[in-house]
Parts: C-alpha cells; sequence; structure tokens
C-alpha cells in the first residue's frame, strides 16, 4: 500500500488535469460515487460526523494494524470529500495518520471553493479521522 504523502500527491496530480473548478466538482461527484458501500448498520448516531451541515457516517476498523475507514454522505458533493480523504488515510497505521499534514486540500484548492459550511464540515472530517487514529494508537500502546 503506498504511503499517505504518495496517495496525497496522486490526488493533487488528478485535480491539477482540471482546468476549472466545475470538473474538480464533477470529479469529487464521481469520487463520490465510486466509494465503497458503507454498511447500513454503521450509518448510527455515534458515526455521525458532528459539524457538518450533511449528514456524513464514519466507520473505523483495524485490520493488520491499518485502520480501514468506511463512509458515506447524503450529500454528492460531501460524498466525494469524504471519498478523498478515505483514500488518502484508509488502510494506514495510526501513528502514520497523525503525523500526516493536510497540506494537499490547499493544494488542490479544495477549501477555498467550499462553501464556510462545507469547509467547516471539511475540517470536522479530519478530525474525526484523526481521533479514530488516536484511539487506534492507544490500543497498540
Amino acid at each position: 500500500m503506498a504511503e499517505i504523502r504518495e496517495i496525497q500527491e496522486e490526488i493533487v496530480d488528478e485535480f491539477s488535469m482540471f482546468e476549472d473548478w466545475m470538473q474538480r466538482y464533477e470529479y469529487m461527484i464521481e469520487l463520490g460515487k465510486s466509494l465503497e458501500p458503507m454498511d447500513e448498520m454503521h450509518k448510527t448516531d455515534d458515526n455521525i460526523i458532528k459539524g457538518c451541515q450533511s449528514r456524513v457516517w464514519v466507520h473505523a476498523n483495524m485490520k493488520d494494524d491499518k485502520i480501514v475507514f468506511t463512509a458515506d454522505s447524503d450529500a454528492i458533493i460531501t460524498k466525494g470529500i469524504i471519498a478523498i480523504l478515505i483514500r488518502a488515510y484508509s488502510n494506514q497505521k495510526p501513528k502514520a495518520i497523525l503525523e500526516a499534514d493536510t497540506a494537499f486540500i490547499d493544494e488542490i484548492g479544495l477549501k477555498e471553493h467550499l462553501s464556510p459550511t462545507r469547509a467547516n464540515g471539511l475540517v470536522s472530517m479530519i478530525k474525526q479521522l484523526k481521533n479514530y487514529a488516536i484511539a487506534y494508537q492507544a490500543k497498540l500502546n
């Protein structure tokens, strides 16, 4: 499995191919559609990301010392955003997730092209993924 930074660089490269933000939004929607389906039993209040305007669920599971994330959203753009984050951080060790920066989000220009409420939701999603990493890292120690 590729390291987080390598995956982030791939995402930046993919987004740089598009000339305008309408194309990037369309690509994000496609990424959201390609997200692995989330088991309905994980769509609980405990798995909802607080601070998002849309409903976004994230579930984490530990497999071979790596965190595997699944996610879903009831909004197409938001589903695309969480798909990008899942791609970057799923199947990684908790320590790697905690040490990873989120500069790639700025590099693709995502934050600046989101509404304030979606930008807040993005921050909440990242925070929740890191919180899962903190919890699983503590279990490993």
